[in-house]
């Protein structure tokens, strides 16, 4: 008897478990494995291998992803409406009601903005018209008395009524999107899917029923189905290229088109492949990072492409439980130097240099979800309070705020230099009392949002940027083309031989040669000749030496050899005031500082030009100056030194 009652409760244990596993897909599912995951794979194909849609479907849930709980549940967003953040985002919301979308915008803005790459005069609207949605469609779960219902869906209606939801200057130059021709899905496009995705999912049947049908359609159609259809290579458009891009569009495409997919899609197969198309399109993305965390788009592109990558794998941890791990992927140790990248490419505190398209510094108050989840996942610091981007970035800190910022700023000490070798790029800071400090690259001509720049450089004086590298310039027409004087090494402080600039591909890059770094010289070689397409060139080298004694100097010098007599020229780049005294001095006029620059040569005699940068939108707002520094006379070898001095 006592046997048959053990064997009785051994059943009814089994049968519990199997109940409460069916009701409760999650449990009892391991973890993903990504490594054995991507070994499963196939290299030329994004779409999931069986093998892999298998291993996904032991960890994805049978449900569509819910973002949030849905206005239904008053448990969770009465909590929301009773903090300080819910309370002034009601505020907000409210105080645009009154305001109407700004899309569809009509087709002939659509053509110019296409033709001029002018974003002026359609991406305010269109990002207006998409933050107004999200913030009604969250006002709506706070207060839940239908009055931003009406608005909702006029602006529901007013996206799906656009022929296309991409950024006219994405569209070709045909607009075969805007004409029908084919869908496609670009950083605009994803957002559109996603705002959608997201009113339906946490508004329910408070939205109509014709709403929410359309919604389902235009989803599936615009973005599920083109994205599916791409990563199975039946696009013979070839719409949606960002799947194997190394640059941010893949990370922010993929996050949108896949949070819209897990939320839209009632099809767990659909799902599930969508899962696994973004988790073999991270490979890529990944990759355009070094092992080091160095990011070629610069902190501002970092902040915005490793940002969704961070919100991907938010979404794909909170969906499956903790079962697939983006946070760590198949390289942790990488993933953590990437997080922590913005901070070890400072210059000094708050400052960047500007290669690439990257930025100066952050904008105060821009968003800042990258940061707040660095901090939580990796350890980097805290952000004192968030600011987000968009509504779904909202719902993930409303959880949680206090594991993602904290009000104790404190500036943390740098160290004397930080050296990222994947790329060959140093930053030497100077420990004077007004720290004389460099940031020098070497690189290769293909990085993401490239600029011809094997061998650039920053030179900053405590908070003043005082020569080297001016950055981007504007997103308009033009803005792109590798002859754009911004873009091309003739407005970058490098060499120009024989009148030939630096050559662009991946194969045109430096590398280091030499490093040395003590408490007082950090000093660097590189090889730049390979980024120049020139037979005539036997040898140029790039020297860098910061001495950090007394008030500090910095020299840069380029020693080159030809096999035969070549013209030869380097520069010096400014975006501030500068006299030419003479041949051989310029004295530079920052902000708050000054700097002598003496340039001194070795095998014939230099003059000095100086010309404007003839590029009418540059994004630092500035006038910038290319001072050229040129052999008189062409030579077979040679040496110009550039050497930077604080004088006040």
């Amino acid at each position: 008897m006592k046997t048959f009652r053990n064997s009785f409760i051994l059943i009814l244990v089994a049968f519990v478990s199997i109940v409460y596993s069916c009701a409760n897909p999650k449990i009892k599912k391991e973890s993903l494995d990504i490594s054995a995951y991507l070994k499963a794979g196939d290299s030329k194909s994004i779409y999931p291998t069986v093998e892999q849609l298998e291993m996904l479907k032991n960890v994805v849930p049978a449900n569509s992803f819910q973002p949030a709980p849905s206005v239904s549940h008053r448990n969770y967003w009465n909590r929301i409406a009773k903090t300080e953040e819910g309370k002034d985002y009601l505020k907000e919301a409210v105080s645009l009601l009154g305001r109407q979308p700004e899309v569809p915008i009509s087709d002939a803005i659509y053509r110019r903005a296409n033709k001029e790459g002018n974003r002026k005069i359609y991406k305010p609207r269109y990002y207006r018209t998409m933050d107004r949605l999200e913030k009604f469609t969250l006002a709506e779960c706070i207060e839940n008395n239908g009055r931003f219902i009406p608005q909702i869906e006029v602006y529901c209606d007013s996206i799906m009524a656009m022929k296309s939801w991409m950024h006219p200057n994405h569209d070709d130059r045909e607009n075969t999107v805007l004409e029908g021709k084919r869908v496609s899905i670009d950083l605009g496009a994803r957002k559109f899917g996603l705002v959608l995705a997201l009113t339906d999912a946490l508004l329910e049947d408070k939205l109509s029923e014709a709403i929410r049908k359309e919604i389902a359609v235009q989803l599936k159609w615009r973005i599920t189905d083109s994205y599916l259809q791409t990563c199975r290579g039946e696009d013979v458009i070839k719409s949606n290229t960002w799947i194997r891009s190394t640059s941010n569009w893949n990370s922010v495409c993929t996050s949108g088109t896949l949070f819209t997919t897990i939320v839209a899609s009632k099809n767990n197969n659909e799902r599930i492949a969508a899962i696994g198309c973004a988790l073999n399109s991270m490979v890529y993305y990944l990759s355009g990072f070094g092992d080091d965390g160095y990011c070629s788009e610069g902190t501002g592109y970092w902040n915005y492409g490793f940002g969704h990558y961070l919100y991907l794998a938010e979404i794909l941890d909170d969906y499956t439980d903790g079962k697939i791990n983006l946070f760590k992927f198949n390289n942790p140790e990488k993933l953590n130097n990437v997080a922590n990248f913005p901070h070890n490419f400072q210059i000094h505190e708050g400052m960047y240099a500007p290669f690439a398209d990257g930025v100066t510094r952050l904008k105060s108050g821009s968003d800042n979800f990258a940061s707040a989840i660095a901090a939580k996942h990796y350890g980097s610091k805290k952000p004192s309070r968030f600011i987000p981007d968009e509504g779904v970035q909202t719902l993930i800190i409303w959880n949680d705020g206090d594991d993602y910022t904290s009000k104790n700023e404190t500036n943390s000490e740098l160290p004397g230099h930080t050296y990222f070798d994947d790329f060959g790029i140093l930053i030497s800071r100077g420990q004077q009392e007004n720290p004389l400090s460099i940031t020098i690259k070497a690189g290769h001509n293909a990085e993401n949002h490239n600029h011809s720049d094997v061998g650039t450089y920053v030179v900053v004086l405590d908070q003043d940027y005082v020569s080297g590298d001016i950055g981007a310039p504007s997103y308009t027409a033009g803005a792109f083309s590798k002859n754009n004087p911004a873009r091309s090494s003739w407005g970058h402080p490098v060499p120009r031989i024989n009148n030939t600039l630096q050559s662009n591909g991946i194969e045109f890059r430096g590398e280091i040669l030499e490093t040395s770094f003590n408490t007082n010289v950090d000093s660097l070689v590189m090889d730049i000749k390979p980024a120049y397409d020139l037979e005539v060139l036997n040898k140029l080298e790039r020297t860098m030496v910061n001495n950090k004694s007394g008030k500090g100097t910095i020299t840069v010098s380029d020693n080159f050899e030809a096999s035969k007599p070549v013209s030869f020229g380097t520069a010096i780049m400014v975006n501030v005031a500068y006299e030419i005294v003479d041949n051989n001095t310029v004295i530079i006029s920052s902000e708050n500082h000054k700097v002598k620059v003496e340039i001194t040569s070795v095998g014939g005699d230099i003059s000095i030009k100086d010309e404007q940068v003839p590029v009418k939108h540059l994004r630092s707002g500035k006038k910038s100056y290319r001072i050229g520094l040129d052999f008189k006379k062409p030579v077979k070898s040679g040496t110009i030194a550039v050497k930077y001095t604080p004088i006040s």
